[in-house]
């Protein structure tokens, strides 16, 4: 059977003693390491952003792609009456 191994860092980080007290509440709740606790706030505020710009995204080029319609729908409408 193989073994999974993380990549992870050992870093220190300053916290005001009320999200100190949170984060061990929530540990010792969820049966789960501090560690663990502040890398799943950071993976969700981590997640959110990436939401958010795909959404930012995706209306850049909505907008982009409406306006590219609408004027090979010009262009379109004038080869037709050309043909005619």
């Amino acid at each position: 059977m193989q073994t999974r191994i993380s990549s992870v860092r050992k870093v220190t980080i300053s916290l005001p003693p009320s999200l100190l007290e949170f984060t061990d509440r929530q540990a010792v709740q969820l049966k789960i390491s501090r560690s663990e606790i502040i890398s799943r706030a950071l993976a969700q505020v981590k997640a959110a952003e990436e939401e958010r710009l795909a959404a930012e995204g995706y209306r850049f080029y909505s907008q982009e792609a409406s306006e590219f319609a609408a004027a090979s729908a010009r262009a379109f409408a004038e080869v037709l009456n050309h043909a005619s």
